[in-house]
C-alpha cells in the first residue's frame, strides 16, 4: 500500500503525530532459554550470516521510509535474541546505514542488548564506539544453581564481569534480574539484590518470572514461589531499591534521575515505533488511522522477503474500539500515570470515550485524577491489580 492510503480521511482525528522510535531486532541467541517467548533461535557466532541480514535490515527500513517521511527518530533500541553476538564491525556498519537514511534527533538514546555469556573485554567498549549510548545487559541472576535451573548460557563470575566492564564503558546502562525463580527464597533474593546494587547501576529492570505458552517451561514448569512468597519479594525490590535511590517509575523499571529508559517510555506512552528485522513488530501513526505491522518471523525467510522489498508478513489497522485498551496497556504501567490531554493525542479520540472506564476504576480505588495536573494515575492498590485496571478498558465482547 502507498503512502496515500494510510493519509486518506478516516474517523480517528489526530492533531500531531507521537514521537517516533526504531526497534532493531537481531533473533540470534546461543541458546534459547526455557522461558523466553521470544523470537529467538540458536546460533553459533561463526554461523551468523550477519553480513546478509545487515543488508535485509537496511532493505527494509528502505521500503519503510515513505511511512516515516520527515520525521525524526528519537530512540532505537536493539533487541533480540542477544545483538551482542553481532560484531562491533556489524553494529557500526547498521548505525552508521541508520542514520544515513533517518533523521536521529541530537544525543539519540541507542539501546544495545547484550548477554553476559557473549562478553569479552573491550567488546562493550567496541560497541560504545560504534554508537551505542546504552547497554542492557540481561544478567538474570548471580546465583550459578539459579542460572542453570533457568537455562542461562552465563555463570555468575561471567556477569560480575560484564557488569564492571559496562559501568566502565558506559556512563548509562541497564541490569536485568529475574525474580520469583525456580527454588528462590526470600534470602536468595537479598543476597541477589546487594550484588545488583552494589554496582550502583543507573537503571535496573527486574521481572517476575512467568510460564509463557510455547516455551520448554510450559510443557515442562519448573516449581516457582507461591502467591505469597512472589509478593513479599516485590516488597523487599522496592524497600532495597529505595533505599539505594532508585525510583520505581513503571511496573518492572527502577532508575536513577536522568537514567529512565526513552524508548520504553515511548513505548508505554503509546508513541509510535518502526520495527524491522524478524518477527518485529511496529505501530505507526497518521492523521487519521494507527497502523501495527508484523514481519516475517523466521529469520532466513525475513531476510528472502526484505530482499526482495517484501518484509511486512501483515498489517492492519487498530480498530477504533481498540484503541482505549492499547493506549491503556502502557499508560498504566507508569507510576506517575499520564496526562489526559496524551490520550487524546495520542489516539485521536474524544475523551469520552475512556471515560466509563476511568469512571469504574476510581471508584474502585484504582485510579486517581488530579484536575488541576490534567493527570491520572494509578493507586499503589491499582498498581497491586493493574490487569483488572487495564481489562475495563476492553472493548464490549472482548474477553
Amino acid at each position: 500500500m502507498t503512502i496515500e492510503h494510510f493519509l486518506r480521511p478516516g474517523t480517528l482525528q489526530l492533531a500531531a503525530l507521537p514521537p517516533l522510535s526504531l526497534y532493531v531486532h537481531l533473533p540470534w541467541c546461543l541458546r534459547k532459554c526455557p522461558y523466553c517467548d521470544f523470537n529467538s533461535h540458536e546460533a553459533r557466532p561463526a554461523d551468523l550470516p550477519e553480513a546478509r541480514y545487515i543488508d535485509a535490515l537496511i532493505a527494509d527500513l528502505e521500503a519503510s521510509l515513505p511511512l516515516v517521511w520527515g520525521r525524526k527518530v528519537h530512540t532505537v533500541f536493539i533487541g533480540g535474541g542477544t545483538p551482542s553476538l553481532f560484531s562491533p564491525e556489524g553494529i557500526d556498519r547498521l548505525l552508521a546505514d541508520i542514520r544515513a537514511r533517518l533523521p536521529l534527533v541530537p544525543k539519540a538514546e541507542i539501546t544495545l542488548e547484550a548477554n553476559p555469556g557473549t562478553f569479552e573485554r573491550d567488546r562493550f567498549r567496541a560497541f560504545r564506539a560504534a554508537g551505542v549510548t546504552r547497554l542492557s545487559v540481561g544478567v538474570q541472576s548471580f546465583d550459578d544453581e539459579a542460572l542453570k535451573r533457568i537455562g542461562r548460557v552465563h555463570d555468575a563470575s561471567q556477569a560480575r564481569a560484564a557488569l564492571a566492564e559496562a559501568a566502565a564503558a558506559f556512563d548509562t546502562f541497564n541490569l536485568d534480574l529475574m525474580y520469583a525463580l525456580p527454588g528462590q527464597t526470600l534470602d536468595g533474593l537479598r543476597r541477589e539484590l546487594d550484588e545488583a546494587l552494589a554496582f550502583a547501576p543507573p537503571h535496573l529492570s527486574i521481572y517476575h518470572l512467568t510460564i509463557e505458552p510455547n516455551t520448554v517451561f510450559a510443557t515442562r514448569p519448573p516449581v516457582l514461589p507461591d502467591d505469597d512468597l512472589a509478593s513479599d519479594m516485590l516488597d523487599l525490590i522496592i524497600e532495597r531499591t529505595g533505599a539505594a535511590g532508585l525510583q520505581r517509575y513503571e511496573v518492572s523499571a527502577f532508575a536513577r534521575d536522568g537514567h529512565r529508559c526513552a524508548h520504553n517510555l515511548n513505548y508505554w506512552q503509546f508513541g509510535d515505533y518502526l520495527g524491522i528485522g524478524a518477527g518485529a513488530h511496529g505501530k505507526l501513526s497518521f492523521p487519521h488511522r494507527v497502523l501495527r505491522q508484523v514481519r516475517w518471523r523466521e529469520p532466513a525467510l525475513y531476510m528472502q522477503n526484505a530482499l526482495a522489498g517484501q518484509a511486512v508478513s501483515n498489517q492492519h489497522e487498530v480498530a477504533r474500539r481498540d484503541l482505549p485498551f492499547e493506549f491503556m496497556l502502557g499508560a498504566l504501567r507508569l507510576r506517575e500515570g499520564f496526562a489526559v490531554e496524551t490520550f487524546r493525542e495520542r489516539t485521536g479520540l474524544p475523551l469520552s470515550a475512556m471515560t466509563a472506564g476511568v469512571d469504574e476504576a476510581v471508584s474502585r480505588g484504582w485510579l486517581e485524577r488530579d484536575a488541576v495536573a490534567g493527570t491520572l494515575r494509578p493507586t499503589p492498590r491499582g498498581f497491586d491489580f493493574l490487569s483488572d485496571v487495564q481489562a475495563l478498558f476492553l472493548p464490549p465482547g472482548k474477553p
